[in-house]
């Protein structure tokens, strides 16, 4: 089985920050705080500590900053990549140390993080200051999916995560090329571009394949949804038993080998330089990549890129996207400043700081709100991507499993996927063997 520990180097878009260099993200005016937070030092004498994933540790460190030129408080932050969040706050529960107060969770661990006690139930305090929360601000469909378990809350949303596909208008132009809408035709693309220009170090594609879920499951989930299937049935068992499943893994397999050498080798690490430097024609990626590759700090292709819709394929015609990662905060429940971390939640997540945190360059943030989604400002600063989040694209997106067992359920389709990709395995066995997998997993776990 796969390692749930993932390596530290593998953290999602720290690339990225290092390529721009952009140091921490300013303050922000007292304007744009949670007004039933007054800048009153009321907190003054109190400390925090926060546990953050490695790509958020630039807005973790802003939100510190803030929060304490806000209330007083103080905010320690710890950074670790993003799957050992679960770990290091379900040890730091179980041994009593009750280190961390607020977490930054993967909405799929939701499920496992409750049950076992780790992160505190937050329903009621919804309820009570829902008029400063506004809730119903959130899109649905990722509120529910990021919060809900078992009929009650666990936090609330802080980073709504999707792919878009992405792409070299240079180089098609060079090619006479369109954006794909099919994934027939995206790797059409990536054969005509690789033979042209592999030569050069250019390659169709860059296809993140490593053996990682939030990698490969990302990039394997984007063809799923394009082929018009699903991860689970209605009544909760897989629905890797599908036609749609086995196409799709069949179209990543096509592709690989016209993309950059080799997919399963291709982390953020490899795959978003090489697509800021033009290495790389096409590549689906979070929504956020369009401002960094409209950034001259760490892009070589701005102008040059442009961005369309997850492509579909087989029989299905409608697009859809994906929820890959998407991550909340949460109060623990061995914290002892569990009224000090729900203000700090409430601003993190707030209907303003959320705006801001949309535009800002580095800050890896994705639209969670309507009204960050429809805001002018986020308009302006994404204006190619945004069309294509703002007509209920993100309230229909294919949401990964949830349950308290959906970690076992990532890691054995993870190690199928990469059987398949490294040649060992056919997409139908691969598939198979994985349904096999989820099914013998979800019936154990009732």
């Amino acid at each position: 089985m796969s390692n749930p520990i993932i390596d530290q180097a593998y953290r999602r878009r720290t690339v990225l920050k290092t390529m721009l260099a952009s140091g921490a993200l300013p303050l922000l005016s007292s304007g744009v705080f949670s007004s039933a937070l007054a800048a009153d030092n009321r907190f003054a004498g109190r400390t925090l500590n926060l546990l953050i994933i490695q790509p958020h540790v630039v807005t973790g460190k802003k939100i510190a900053e803030d929060f304490e030129k806000l209330t007083g408080a103080k905010v320690n932050v710890t950074a670790v990549p993003y799957d050992q969040v679960s770990v290091k706050a379900t040890l730091d529960f179980q041994s009593g140390a009750g280190e961390f107060d607020v977490i930054d969770y993967f909405y799929t661990y939701k499920g496992q993080l409750a049950e076992d006690g780790v992160i505190e139930d937050v329903t009621d305090l919804i309820e009570k200051d829902k008029a400063e929360i506004q809730p119903d601000d959130f899109i649905q469909t990722i509120y529910d999916q990021y919060t809900l378990h078992d009929g009650r809350r666990y936090g609330l949303p802080y980073d709504g995560d999707s792919h878009l596909l992405f792409y070299n208008k240079e180089l098609f132009d060079r090619y006479g090329l369109k954006p794909p809408t099919t994934w027939d035709e995206y790797t059409e693309n990536a054969k005509v571009i690789t033979e042209a220009e592999s030569r050069n170090g250019i390659y169709g594609a860059a296809v993140l394949g490593a053996k990682i879920p939030v990698i490969i499951l990302s990039t394997y989930a984007n063809r799923l949804t394009g082929f018009g299937g699903n991860f689970l049935k209605a009544d909760g068992t897989s629905a890797l038993d599908s036609t749609e499943a086995v196409e799709a893994l069949k179209s990543l397999l096509a592709s690989a080998p016209h993309s950059l050498p080799t997919p399963l080798e291709t982390r953020f690490e490899e795959g978003l330089p090489a697509f800021l430097s033009g290495r790389a024609a096409q590549i689906d990626f979070w929504t956020d990549l369009g401002g960094y590759a409209q950034d001259p700090k760490g892009s070589k292709i701005v102008d040059k890129w442009g961005v369309t819709r997850i492509p579909v394929g087989g029989a299905n015609k409608t697009p859809r996207l994906a929820f890959n990662a998407g991550f909340g905060f949460a109060i623990t429940s061995g914290s002892k400043n569990k009224d000090v971390a729900w203000e700090l939640i409430k601003l993190a997540t707030s209907r303003d700081y959320h705006e801001q945190l949309l535009t800002l360059t580095g800050s890896g943030i994705d639209p969670d709100r309507h009204s960050g989604l429809n805001s002018e400002k986020f308009k302006a600063f994404q204006p190619l991507v945004q069309p294509l989040l703002a007509d209920g694209a993100l309230e229909n997106s294919l949401a990964w499993p949830t349950a308290v067992y959906a970690p076992k359920l990532e890691n054995a389709l993870t190690d199928e996927l990469a059987l398949a990709l490294a040649g060992t395995k056919s997409a139908e066995q691969a598939i198979a063997d994985a349904h096999k997998a989820w099914t013998n997993i979800i019936e154990a776990n009732g």
